[in-house]
This record gives structure tokens, C-alpha cells and sequence, in this order.
């Protein structure tokens, strides 16, 4: 008795009737319930369901596991996770299995859909800062006038036609009111081109470094900034109409105060808080903490005022600086929790709102799909005008015009927030989310399809060493990675012999990862007008190649950079910018690190982008390894040194550019070259007949150059098997300082003898000598000829292809 009185006093309910605009329409029950959090469990006669955190873990984990499993099944056909977490939503709610009143009363009933609200609400909060943290607004000035041009256009372009179709259909179709004050919302929903929408997409289709992605992602930004533009204005004149004058101007003193904090007192903050973060070690906590009082304070003021705590939460995060130390460590504590959490939420109370069964009014929807359709076209022709203006090619044009008509987790946060207020219903609201799904599925394989950033990198002409005129100028991009690749890659460009005949016009790219921010960067490197107390380690590294260009003033002009992108894309930023360059060869880091007491450590990431940029290179690439231990050869003090070099050539088109950069060591007085020419009687070693006349051509070319040059030393090996190769190769141990060999070899008995012993992304002979203890102040140079330009043939490839033909 008492117990069932103690459940009276703790499950008071009263009924009240709603109008059919209420929330959820229909009836609401108001519960009043107390302690109703944990359940005793089954056992004690306890409903789970009943209890609201395992009502929320069930929730969740149902929203998890259907939009895990649509997502696995609409992958390979090249759709987006928003398209299978909206889906997931929606077979949640009334459309499907929420259509049955018993799944949705007991799994979703209306009771608890305040807790998933209020989470929701509150993790697009955290969402919508951390979109901000990403965003670097200075990207739109560095991309150029286009950038503007395509932002502007992609905005008002649609914002004109549609708002004219609207404005012809609300006046002689005869549409009823709640259709004629949609209208407009359609339009405006229509014309956001949202940058953390853009950029998700950019970086799951891995495009965002990309030169269309570059494009994609400043653009949006100005297009943000007109429909910010214009919805403020929007509100102002609202507030001049509806509201008392008192009313109006307490609005906007409060509004502009709060904004004046953002700016002259967060943003200084933030700078102060960097400022003491030395670069390299982690930002303390106490940072991190104050970054969230702050963000839960303005957002707590701006709800007070009026002012939607997301639209706060998004000024707060642009006031903190995107990327390293303060923003990447924001992303790095929150960003794997909203993803995973919060956001999963939002599109359950999509689903739940997705009720296809109220879609009745034919006229409607056929009135929504017009505009929707009028303003997709307009996106489309205000993006592609320009970039045809341009002369950028139709395809890649008609891509971005798709990219900018995305849609996504900001559009669903504004759709829901006009159905709480009441100015949508379910019908236009159902419309609306699925036309949405619709629109971004239909873009995302589209995509896929029609762009392939990789294609612009086929170069039209050679672009080798071997057929690299003496006198020209030699144009190369050395990549970094961090400090320990700097020595070995010094060392490399002074033995290449750079000379007043023949300059080299260096390009150096240090490659960073992409943390903290939304956008990937490509940009030339300022050198600050006051030496810093505190360089970064950017400007350590270009350091050194300055003091390397000033050892070599007159041969060597130097150019730095920066690229901050994806691992996944990072080798776009090298083969964009060789073929910009015009570039005839790229040296790229091993992905092996090797530590004191002879270990290693691999990174699977660098290793991905050696071998993409193998893959995709407009000219000529070359692996370089380092062991660690490098003495300084290229310092003006140490010209005395003898740098040993040996060159292993077997053949091939490889080897044979390997050999024209030995070629270009011979005049170099410090170098001395030891070749190493393997050959066999039994034709182990295998090759075409063309293929051997060319070897043979630039084997003789270089004894001529090297005729009775005592800094040359020739070794003929004639050998019999895997053996003999590899004893060559142990009696390298520690008497070279650079060791040569081409990364591809004709399919031959010697090479699948070989091949047993190591295979991987430098070649069989690469493989063997990265692996084997050869000295630790060796360096290893792994080089790859060209492999792709407009109407190539390369003779091995095309005889074999005659072989098989035949």
C-alpha cells in the first residue's frame, strides 16, 4: 500500500488538450516524475522504458545501428553519412516504424522527447562553436577576385529567381496563406551555401584540397556572409515594425554590447592564451576549461536577450584562432564526443518530426519543388558563369555548382527551429527534410563521378632529368615533413651541383597536417619582419634553406610554402603545385623514421602519400631516405669533405633516370661516383631490345662525360643470380654516402628471385636497400621516371603491350 502510494505521489500526471499547432499535436501529457532516471530492473518489476536513461540508451543505440547499417549498404554508390543518418532518423519515426503507435509510444514517447530536444539543441550548440573554431575567414581574401565573384553570384543569382517565381506564384496561383508564408522560407533555405556543410563534404569525398575544393570552400564563406547580411537586415526592419521602440533599441544596444565583447575581449584572450602555448606541447587544460565558461556564458546572455544561443556560440568560435595550439586542441578534446553524441540526436528528432503520411496537398509540394528546382538552377548558373569566364573547364565548373547546392546538418538545424516555433507544420516540414535527402543524394555520386582532381595532373610535354636541356634551368620541389628530413635533403641538392649554367629553381613545401581547421592551405611562406624569439618549426626549416640559398647565391633561387591539408590528400598539394611550377622533379621523405639503437618508426599516412604521389606526379619523383645520421656536406666550411655516391643500374626507364642525375654530380669536384653496372650472360636481367639500345645510349653517354675523370669509378658485375646482387649491396656497408637505383624493373628471373627476399612501394632493389643495414650515414635516393604525360609510350610498357596483343 505504501509503496503503491509512494508511486502516486512520484508519477503525478494531469491531461491538458492541445490545439493542433502545439509541438507534437494532438494531446501532450504533462509528467511530473521524480526519481524516474535508473530502473531496478526487470527482475524487481521495474519497465525499463519507463525510466528515462535506459529509454535514452535505447534511443541512441537504435539511431546508431540503422544509420551505421544504411550507411554501409548507400556507400559504395557514393553517398554521404548525412544522407544515411537523415534516412536512419526517418525510419525512426512516423514515416516507418514509428507509423505503428505502439513503437513510438514506448520507444519515443512524448514525455522524453524534451530530454532529446534539449541535448540536441545543446550539442549543435557545442557543433556549431567548433564549425567556427575551424574557420579561417582569411581564406577568402588570399583566393582572389573569383572567389568573391562566385560567392556573390552563387548567393543572389538563385536569391533573384527564385524569390521572382515565388512572388509569380503566390500572385496568380491562388494559394492559401500557410503556402504563401512558406514560400519565402523556401527560398531563403534554397540560397545558404554552408561552409561547415561544404567543408564535411569536401573532406569525405577527400576534395578539399583540391583546387576545386579550395574554390568550394571560400566561396561558401561569402556566401554566409550574404545570407547573414541579409537576415540581419531582415531582423532589424522586423524589429522596427513589431516591436515597441524601447523594445527595439534594448534589443540592439544588448545585441551590439555582447558582440563588442566577443570581439575586444575574447578574441585578445585567445591571442594572450596562444601566446603562452609553446608550439609542440599540449595546451593546458585551464585554457581549454575557460574557452567553454566562456562559450556557456555568452550563450546563456545571448538567450536572455533574445539572441539564439547558436548564432552566439558561432560568433564565439570565430573569435578563437583556427588551427594549432588553442583551436586543434578544442577540436581534439571535442570533436570525436559531438560527432558521436550530440549530433546522432538532431537527426532522431528530424525522424521523429518526418511523417511522409502528412504530405497531402499536391499543390503544395509540386509549389515547393518549383522554387527549390528554380533555385538549385540558379546556383548552379551563378557558379559556372564565372569559372567559364575564366576558362575553367565546363566539367569541373558544373562540379562546384553542384558542391554549393549541398545541404546539410545547418539547414536541418534551421528547419527544425521553424517547426518549434510553429511557423512550419508537418507537411511542409516533411517536405522539406525529404527534399533535401533528395537533393544531396542525387549531388554526392555526381560528384564522384564527373570530378577527379588527379586528372589535371597529366602533363603535356616531358618532364625528366633525362631530358632536361644542360643549360636549363632545373626546376624541383623538396617536400618536409618536419626538422629530420632537412640535413639529408641539404646534402642531396648541394651534391646535384647546382651552378650559374645551370640554376636550380627550388620550391620547398612543408607538409602539415590538417588539425583545428575546416580548410586545407596552400600558401606561400611570409617570413616575419622581426626575427621571433620563438620561431615555429615552419620557419626553422625554411631557415636553414635560406642560409643553404645564400651559400649558393646566384645558382639556387628559393621559393617556401606551406601546405596544411588531410593526410589522405596531402600529395594534391604536391602535384598541384609541381605542375604549377612546372616541375621536373619532386624529392618526397621516407615514411621510416630511424631512432638510436638502430630501430624504426613507420607512418602508415606518409607511406599513402609517397605512394599517391608515385601514382600521380607530373613528372619525375625520387624517394629520399635517411638513415639519421648524416654528416653536413652542402656548409661552405666543409667543401673539402668527399661525398660518396654509388649508382646501382640495372636497366630500365627508371634506371636510366637515375643515371641522369648521377650526371649531373660528375662536375661536381667534391663527388665521387662509383657505378655499378649490372649485366648477365643468361639474360636473367631480361628487357626489350629497345629498351637495352636506350640503356646503352646513356651508359656510353656517361663514360664519355666521365672520360678520365678520377672521381668516377666504373664497376661491370656480371652476375648469376640473387646472390651476387645481393652481395654487392653488403659491401656497400658504410662506404657510401648516397646510394642510387631506379624504383622500377623490367619483370625478369632476377627480379622475381629478388622479390622473395622484399617487395613494397620503392621497388624490389629500393625495398633491399632501405631494409638491409647498409650504414647509417647512408642516404638512399629510390628514383621514378615520369610515369604519366599527355600521348606517353614508354618503350618497355608498349612492347609488352604488342606481346600480349599478339
Amino acid at each position: 500500500m505504501e509503496e503503491g502510494q509512494d508511486n502516486l505521489i512520484h508519477n503525478v500526471t494531469h491531461v491538458k488538450e492541445t490545439n493542433e499547432n502545439t509541438l507534437y499535436g494532438g494531446r501532450f501529457i504533462c509528467h511530473s516524475a521524480f526519481n524516474q532516471i535508473n530502473s531496478k530492473g526487470i527482475w524487481f518489476g521495474d519497465d525499463p522504458l519507463a525510466y528515462s536513461l535506459p529509454l535514452f540508451l535505447l534511443q541512441f543505440f537504435l539511431m546508431f545501428v540503422f544509420t551505421r547499417f544504411i550507411y554501409l549498404v548507400l556507400k559504395p554508390l557514393g553517398q554521404s553519412s548525412f544522407v544515411s543518418q537523415i534516412l536512419g532518423g526517418v525510419t525512426l519515426g512516423p514515416s516507418i516504424l514509428g507509423h505503428h503507435t505502439t513503437f513510438i509510444d514506448k520507444v519515443f514517447p512524448p514525455k522524453e522527447r524534451h530530454v532529446l530536444d534539449t541535448m540536441a539543441f545543446f550539442g549543435f550548440m557545442l557543433f556549431t562553436f567548433l564549425s567556427a573554431v575551424k574557420i579561417d575567414p582569411t581564406i577568402t581574401f588570399r583566393s582572389g577576385k573569383r572567389t568573391f565573384a562566385i560567392g556573390l553570384l552563387a548567393y543572389f543569382v538563385p536569391f533573384t529567381f527564385a524569390t521572382t517565381v515565388a512572388f509569380i506564384l503566390g500572385k496568380f496561383a491562388l494559394f492559401d496563406n500557410d503556402v504563401s508564408k512558406v514560400l519565402p522560407i523556401v527560398v531563403e533555405l534554397q540560397c545558404i551555401t554552408a561552409f561547415p556543410v561544404i567543408t564535411h563534404f569536401l573532406a569525405e569525398f577527400q576534395l578539399l584540397n583540391s583546387e576545386i575544393g579550395r574554390l568550394a570552400t571560400s566561396s561558401s564563406l561569402v556566401c554566409d556572409a550574404c545570407f547573414i547580411l541579409v537576415t540581419t537586415l531582415k531582423f532589424v526592419a522586423s524589429l522596427s515594425f513589431t516591436k515597441s521602440v524601447g523594445a527595439s533599441f534594448g534589443s540592439l544596444l544588448s545585441t551590439t554590447l555582447l558582440l563588442l565583447f566577443i570581439i575586444f575581449v575574447i578574441h585578445p584572450t585567445a591571442i594572450w592564451a596562444i601566446q603562452q602555448s609553446p608550439e609542440g606541447k599540449p595546451v593546458h587544460e585551464i585554457y581549454i576549461y575557460g574557452v567553454l565558461i566562456i562559450l556557456l556564458f555568452c550563450a546563456f546572455i545571448g538567450e536572455a536577450i533574445g539572441v539564439n544561443g547558436i548564432i552566439v556560440s558561432f560568433l564565439v568560435g570565430l573569435a578563437i584562432p583556427d588551427g594549432p595550439p588553442l583551436g586543434a586542441a578544442l577540436v581534439d578534446k571535442l570533436d570525436c564526443f559531438i560527432s558521436m553524441i550530440f549530433i546522432p540526436i538532431v537527426f532522431i528528432i528530424v525522424g521523429l518530426r518526418t511523417d511522409v503520411f502528412a504530405i497531402q496537398k499536391m499543390k503544395s509540394l509540386a509549389a515547393i519543388q518549383i522554387i527549390i528546382c528554380t533555385a538549385f538552377c540558379g546556383k548552379i548558373l551563378g557558379v559556372v558563369l564565372p569559372l567559364l569566364f575564366l576558362r575553367i573547364p565546363f566539367r569541373d565548373a558544373f562540379s562546384l555548382g553542384l558542391i554549393m547546392n549541398c545541404k546539410g546538418s545547418i539547414e536541418l538545424a534551421l528547419l527544425i527551429a521553424l517547426k518549434l516555433e510553429n511557423i512550419l507544420n508537418d507537411e511542409y516540414f516533411t517536405i522539406l527534410v525529404l527534399t533535401l535527402l533528395l537533393v544531396t543524394g542525387i549531388i554526392s555520386p555526381l560528384v564522384k563521378v564527373l570530378y577527379d582532381p588527379s586528372r589535371r595532373f597529366v602533363a603535356y610535354k616531358r618532364r625528366t632529368i633525362m631530358h632536361h636541356k644542360n643549360n636549363e634551368e632545373l626546376r624541383i620541389v623538396a617536400c618536409i615533413h618536419n626538422e629530420d628530413n632537412v640535413l639529408a635533403m641539404l646534402n642531396l641538392l648541394a651534391s646535384s651541383n647546382p651552378t650559374e649554367e645551370s640554376r636550380f629553381d627550388l620550391v620547398v613545401l612543408h607538409l602539415i597536417k590538417l588539425v583545428g581547421r575546416a580548410s586545407s592551405l596552400l600558401v606561400a611562406h611570409m617570413p616575419r619582419k622581426k626575427p621571433s624569439r620563438h620561431p615555429t618549426q615552419s620557419e626553422k626549416i625554411f631557415n636553414s634553406f635560406n642560409k643553404f640559398e645564400e651559400s649558393y647565391k646566384g645558382k639556387v633561387t628559393m621559393h617556401c610554402y606551406k601546405g596544411i591539408s588531410p593526410y589522405d590528400t596531402m600529395h594534391n598539394d604536391v602535384c598541384s603545385l609541381a605542375l604549377e611550377k612546372r616541375t621536373t622533379f619532386i624529392i618526397i621523405p621516407f615514411h621510416k623514421k630511424w631512432i638510436p639503437g638502430g630501430t624504426s618508426e613507420s607512418s602508415f599516412a606518409l607511406k599513402q602519400i609517397n605512394k599517391n604521389v608515385l601514382e600521380k606526379a607530373p613528372c619525375s619523383v625520387g624517394v629520399l631516405i635517411d638513415h639519421g645520421h648524416q654528416k653536413m656536406f652542402w656548409c661552405d666550411y666543409t667543401k673539402e669533405s668527399i661525398y660518396q655516391v654509388a649508382v646501382l643500374f640495372f636497366g630500365g626507364a627508371d634506371d636510366r633516370e637515375t643515371l641522369s642525375y648521377a650526371r649531373r654530380m660528375l662536375d661536381h669536384p667534391c663527388v665521387h661516383i662509383t657505378l655499378f653496372h649490372f649485366s648477365s650472360s643468361t639474360d636473367i636481367i631480361g628487357g626489350t631490345e629497345k629498351s637495352k639500345m636506350l640503356d646503352t645510349e646513356i651508359l656510353s653517354g656517361f663514360r664519355l662525360k666521365a672520360f678520365r675523370n678520377e672521381r668516377v669509378c666504373f664497376k661491370d658485375e656480371m652476375i648469376v643470380n640473387e646472390r651476387d646482387v645481393l652481395s654487392v649491396i653488403e659491401y656497400m656497408e658504410n662506404c657510401y654516402n648516397l646510394v642510387m637505383v631506379g624504383r622500377r624493373h623490367v619483370d625478369s628471373k632476377l627480379m622475381t628471385e629478388l622479390g622473395k627476399w622484399k617487395h613494397g612501394d620503392l621497388g624490389i632493389v629500393g625495398e633491399i636497400l632501405a631494409s638491409l643495414n647498409i650504414g647509417a650515414q647512408t642516404s638512399i635516393l629510390v628514383v621514378q621516371q615520369q610515369t604519366k604525360f599527355w600521348g606517353s609510350r614508354d618503350p618497355e610498357e608498349s612492347i609488352h603491350l604488342r606481346k600480349v596483343d599478339i
